[in-house]
């Protein structure tokens, strides 16, 4: 048997199809859960398992719920197609990038193993058509299961036989508590379950006691967060609340951060306060909303995966998710009201190749904290946290700080070493910002986005379902004023009729179509003012001089061209678009004698 201590995917008995996926994903090695958790989850052991955001938790579960069920089907006797797999998420990002590592996984057996993601409530009639075929493994939230589980499109009493609860100590906060129990009584007595969770708390223990029977509990001896060498966080303290617009501006507009980087707030209302204060000095930025629809926010996160955008401002789950533990799901505070309940950022989306976490709001607990530290720094990169701090919140600051210590004395928020002084010449342009980014520009942003994201979830609806050569800009969606004004709490606009189309994926037509993709761009400006287009430019004057090289690199001057050329540019000049002609002298006519 091989050493414990240099257990790889190849000495844990998998499928060959298995391990080719893997070495296609680039994974030399388990990580640390994975290699703990897959061969107790190949033994038919239940587990409850907590390990940091990052670590591969969803693949320490996915694996061997592939490996069981194809070891089913390849040793067993042949029975009736039925969903074996049942995986519990609580939000529908979530859902959707479950289902996506399922199926990479499961590549070279994707005629063996069949996923379906039930999460997206506008895909109600989809999803029966789907069910009716009855997939192995089944990804969505709780309420969607147990809607399905209601309405008989989905039976799990006969066969179901494992059960994953990822990101456990999420689902009570997210007001799944009264679903997950009427849930636990459609499915069988006997089941393997597997409970995933970054930390462990009351809700993780109550979970504990519905689903798990005799389980082993894997406390993996690692700091919630990766190291100081890998991870640097930092803290700055902001003296006001205008010190923190300025040195953000500061830090985006003279490239001192570079890369990309996710900005976090406490509301929903502060994210569109802080992007249209951006938006002043010509600084992109996106705002992941919880109104906006599904497709819209999913898109939003593949392209800034795919370096379309640097920067992404965002609320975290204890916003999204109204996580006061007795309250119903969506009766968040004024303001966020129409957030979907099932949307969540700060937890386990992944993000790729963050370079900086900025958190310009303090978090509100230290676990938020932790899991929006979780988004940079990822598989060994590099990575950042900034946490802008107002004096008041030192004593909160702290007892966050006291909790990522531990019993290690050393300080892990390490200062900031920032000169407000060298920056003092940009604050009356971050007053002129400030002031134009009223409670009636928020609130107009807000309406125009929705409705312009609702029109692109449709477009991004029919280049998903099919469309050939079929226009995106054609006339397949009018919306009145009205109309946008009542759908702006859903989360997409049905279509009456749909003629058939030739099924076409996103990215090959929007690589044969650039000008469709640029025209669905999410960081477009929103203000209804005017911007006043010398802010976006920072002359030399006002640059520290430390950082003048650095903000205004020097352009290469280009070679003067020589007489000859410009003599012959000049020859072959077109009179028809100088709009100038030199009359030519007549010559005159020899006059015959």
């Amino acid at each position: 048997m091989a050493d414990p201590e240099l257990l790889g995917f190849e000495h844990m008995g998998l499928d060959p199809r298995l391990l080719q996926a893997v070495a296609d994903l680039g994974w030399s090695r388990p990580t640390l859960i994975q290699e703990k958790a897959i061969p107790l989850a190949l033994e038919g052991k239940d587990l409850l398992a907590r390990a940091r955001t990052g670590s591969g938790k969803t693949a320490a579960y996915a694996i061997p719920m592939l490996q069981l069920l194809l070891h089913r089907k390849a040793t067993g006797p042949a029975v009736e197609q039925a969903v074996r797999g049942l995986v519990l998420v609580p939000t529908k990002e979530l859902a959707r990038q479950a289902r996506s590592m399922v199926q990479q996984l499961a590549a070279y057996c994707a005629r063996d193993i069949r996923v379906a993601d039930v999460s997206a409530a506008e895909n109600s009639a989809s999803q029966r058509a789907v069910l009716m075929e009855k997939p192995d493994i089944v990804v969505g939230t709780p309420s969607r299961i147990l809607n399905h589980l209601q309405q008989d499109s989905l039976t799990l009493r006969d066969s179901l036989e494992l059960l994953v609860v990822d990101e456990a100590d999420l689902l009570f906060s997210f007001g799944f508590e009264e679903e997950l129990k009427s849930l636990l009584c459609h499915l069988p007595r006997i089941y393997q379950a597997f409970l995933m969770s970054a930390t462990f708390n009351e809700d993780v223990q109550a979970l504990k006691e519905l689903v798990l029977h005799n389980p082993v509990t894997l406390k993996l001896q690692e700091s919630q967060l990766p190291g100081p060498d890998q991870l640097k966080q930092l803290q700055v303290v902001c003296e006001t609340e205008e010190d923190k617009f300025l040195l953000l501006y500061a830090l985006l507009k003279l490239s001192l951060i570079r890369g990309k980087s996710l900005l976090f707030v406490n509301t929903l209302e502060r994210s569109y306060r802080l992007r249209l204060f951006l938006e002043q000095f010509g600084i992109p930025a996106c705002v992941l909303n919880g109104e906006l629809p599904l497709r819209s926010r999913c898109h939003i996160i593949s392209q800034f995966n795919q370096g379309f955008y640097d920067c992404v401002i965002a609320t975290d789950t204890e916003v999204l998710g109204a996580p006061v533990k007795g309250k119903r799901r969506g009766k968040g505070p004024k303001g966020d009201r129409a957030s979907d309940p099932e949307a969540g950022v700060a937890r386990g989306i992944d993000f790729h190749h963050v370079c900086a976490v900025l958190n310009f709001d303090l978090p509100p607990t230290p676990e938020a904290y932790i899991h929006r530290a979780g988004r940079t720094a990822r598989a060994n990169n590099p990575g950042m946290v900034l946490t802008f701090m107002l004096p008041a919140e030192q004593s909160h600051l702290d007892t966050i700080e006291e909790l990522l210590c531990g019993e290690n004395e050393a300080p892990v928020l390490l200062p900031y070493q920032f000169r407000m002084e060298e920056i003092e010449a940009f604050r009356y342009r971050c007053r002129d910002a400030m002031r134009s980014v009223t409670k009636q520009a928020i609130r107009e942003a807000r309406l125009k986005e929705i409705k312009e994201e609702l029109l692109h979830s449709e477009r991004l609806k029919v280049r998903a379902s099919g469309g050939g050569t079929r226009p995106l800009w054609g006339t397949h969606v009018a919306l009145s004023r009205e109309h946008v004004g009542r759908s702006c709490s859903q989360e997409g606009l049905r279509r009456k009729s749909e003629p058939a189309v030739r099924p076409c994926s996103l990215q090959t037509y929007f690589e044969d179509n650039p000008r469709d993709l640029q025209l669905l761009r999410h960081d477009l400006p929103l203000h209804p003012a005017v911007v006043k287009p010398h802010l976006g430019h920072v002359p030399d004057y006002l640059v520290p001089p430390a950082l003048r090289g650095l903000v205004h690199p020097p352009k290469k001057q280009k070679k003067l061209a020589s007489k000859k050329a410009k003599v012959k540019k000049a020859r072959t000049r077109n009179p028809l678009r100088s709009f100038r002609h030199r009359e030519e002298r007549r010559r005159p006519t020899a006059v015959p004698p």
